[in-house]
């Protein structure tokens, strides 16, 4: 039986612990093919990005094609899109695909760099959000697309949830890794509802990377025919045993990865 496919479309992190890197890893770990359309070029260490070089827009949209053309992508992933003229090649890149579209808003790195241009924000929220199956906002992301303060509670985070869904994406997931508290909180809203996904806290500067991460694996569940909610809750665990197991890594002299392969090494 072939292996299901997914695709990431995002930045590359020369430090291998985000980005591209990281969606392929969590896709390998979790058994799907990924294929991979880079937006922009990063020089970046577990210290912080150094620079960013975009891709031109129009060969970010070539590689959409070659690879939608070819392969049979199951379900997207879309990352880092750092300018408006990004954001146009991709939605006009991914405009017949039919599959579920995970989008995560990359806009800081872990190291507070910015990742993402001003002017880029109002083109993400009228353009590429509506598109989306399942939009995953960290607290400071929801609260920058909404132009509000971060959430402080659960209360909050469902009522950012609800008026980022208004923009409409079919789902959100409020990420609360950034909180406070024992346990870290993930809402996913929907029409249908909210449902709550917790974990036990980890404490860890070993978390670069997490965001890229869960939104790969909750690609790779809904490449495999997993419904939504499903794919959020195995990605929970997966990134939860991924960041416990992120110290003995060793990598870097700042905010090192999650260690994607902790079944195996």
């Amino acid at each position: 039986m072939a292996a299901p496919i997914a695709l990431t479309i995002a930045g590359s992190d020369s430090g291998g612990g985000a980005g591209i890197q990281a969606d392929l890893k969590t896709f390998s770990a979790l058994g799907v093919y990924g294929a991979s359309v880079i937006t922009a070029l990063t020089a970046q260490n577990t210290l912080g990005v150094q620079g960013i070089h975009d891709v031109p827009p129009e060969f970010v949209g070539q590689q959409i094609r070659s690879v939608l053309f070819d392969l049979a992508v199951k379900a997207i992933k879309i990352g880092m899109l750092s300018v408006p003229a990004t954001i146009d090649a991709v939605v006009d890149g991914i405009a017949n695909f039919d599959g579920p579209v995970v989008f995560d808003p990359v806009m800081v790195a872990a190291s507070g760099d910015s990742l993402l241009s001003e002017n880029a924000i109002g083109a993400l929220k009228t353009k590429l959000i509506p598109r989306a199956h399942l939009l995953t906002p960290n607290l400071p992301e929801a609260a920058r697309l909404l132009g509000v303060t971060v959430a402080k509670d659960e209360a909050d985070m469902e009522a950012q949830g609800r008026a980022l869904l208004a923009l409409g994406p079919k789902a959100v997931l409020v990420k609360g890794g950034h909180g406070e508290g024992a346990e870290a909180v993930d809402l996913l809203v929907s029409a249908q509802g909210v449902a709550r996904f917790a974990m036990p806290r980890i404490p860890s500067r070993n978390a670069h990377g997490t965001g890229c991460t869960l939104s790969s694996a909750i690609a790779a569940g809904l490449a495999k025919g997993l419904p939504l909610d499903e794919s959020v809750s195995a990605a929970k665990t997966y990134v939860h045993a991924a960041i416990a197991a992120a110290d003995r890594l060793d990598v870097g002299h700042g905010h090192g990865p999650t260690h994607h392969f902790h079944a195996w090494w």
